[in-house]
């Protein structure tokens, strides 16, 4: 799907305006619809389209006001500036790094800079404990909620480790990406309590802090040169565009099997990964606003959670060029991808 900046969608249940008297104007009997202002990263993502489907699929009347960051952090002074003029009733924040420049860290939220008086609901976070978005998963204390996507590092590690013993680990990061910088930060310290080692990569930045791909395959060979045993991708917007076209046919080349933290990882064509449904993603953070938008529920008062339920999922044709076959009890509960990474 194409992203426009300006677009307005609206999404205005049929059945809602239906419901009206026949001796009233039209104007008078439509209800207004909930106004949400969403901010995202890097363009549209299933994440949108489960969360404007949970409201099509509730009846709900909404109307979503998208504006996108395109990976340019100079752009959001521009948008908080549009959410004080035109006052949704709710804020969408799509990551770590999005969520904080609307709300801040909750330990240094500056006064007329950070929004605290809109319900905000964040998407797609990986770390919003370790990133200082919320300091406790049951309640945010202020007027923010919302849903992880990632499965905690320590079952990823163990999901590796399931698959391919190893000693040491290799990782390659955004160093102006909080959702990356965290887990990163995780996978270290759970690296000295497990005793095995990380060998870490970033991507260069130009004289703008923008990530480049210039030289990203030789990070993937320095970092097999460093004696990583696995390629683990973490959550990371800029590794995602570049994964299926340089990262991860670097790894094949070396021999490296790749671990994917998000769906759009392993889509790229990593060997395995733990992951969760972008959409769903999408419908369970459609509900958190809808308990904000229509049951009238405070934000601070509703949890951040991420889903229920992770796939672990297995490339076999990469398997197959990596002579590195799953274990055999696997075989049992992974979901077997049997085609090829599909070209974006």
């Amino acid at each position: 799907m194409e992203f426009r900046p300006d677009r307005r969608r609206w999404l205005t249940s049929a059945a809602a305006l239906a419901l009206t008297l026949p001796a009233l104007p039209l104007e008078a009997a439509r209800p207004r619809p909930f106004r949400i202002y969403a901010i995202t990263f890097r363009g549209m993502t299933d994440v949108e389209k489960g969360f404007e489907e949970h409201f099509a699929s509730r009846k709900l009347p909404v109307q979503i006001i998208y504006r996108d960051l395109n990976r340019d952090a100079t752009r959001l002074p521009g948008f908080l500036e549009e959410i004080r003029a035109t006052r949704p009733d709710l804020i969408y924040t799509w990551g770590s790094s999005v969520t904080l420049g609307v709300v801040g860290p909750y330990d240094a939220v500056v006064k007329n800079q950070h929004i605290t008086d809109i319900p905000v609901v964040f998407t797609l976070v990986a770390a919003p404990v370790l990133a200082k978005i919320v300091p406790d998963m049951q309640s945010s204390g202020r007027n923010v909620t919302g849903v992880m996507h990632v499965a905690p590092t320590a079952t990823q590690v163990r999901a590796m480790s399931a698959y391919r013993p190893f000693e040491t680990v290799g990782v390659i990061y955004t160093t102006t990406e909080r959702n990356s910088v965290v887990i990163v930060e995780e996978l270290r310290r759970l690296g000295r309590e497990s005793r095995f080692s990380t060998v870490e990569r970033t991507f260069r930045l130009d004289a703008n802090r923008k990530p480049v791909v210039a030289g990203a395959a030789d990070l993937v060979r320095e970092l097999k040169e460093g004696g990583a045993q696995w390629l683990y991708l973490p959550p990371d917007s800029f590794l995602g565009t570049v994964a299926q076209e340089v990262i991860i046919p670097a790894a094949m080349e070396l021999g490296m099997p790749t671990f994917a933290s998000t769906e759009q990882l392993m889509q790229a064509g990593a060997l395995s990964g733990l992951v969760s449904r972008y959409y769903n993603v999408g419908q369970l953070t459609a509900y958190k606003a809808e308990q904000i938008l229509v049951n009238k529920m405070p934000a601070a008062s509703i949890p951040v959670e991420t889903l229920k339920r992770f796939s672990y999922q297995i490339r076999m044709p990469a398997a197959r060029r990596l002579n590195l076959p799953p274990p055999l009890p696997m075989m049992g509960y992974a979901e077997l991808i049997t085609a090829d990474a599909v070209a974006p």
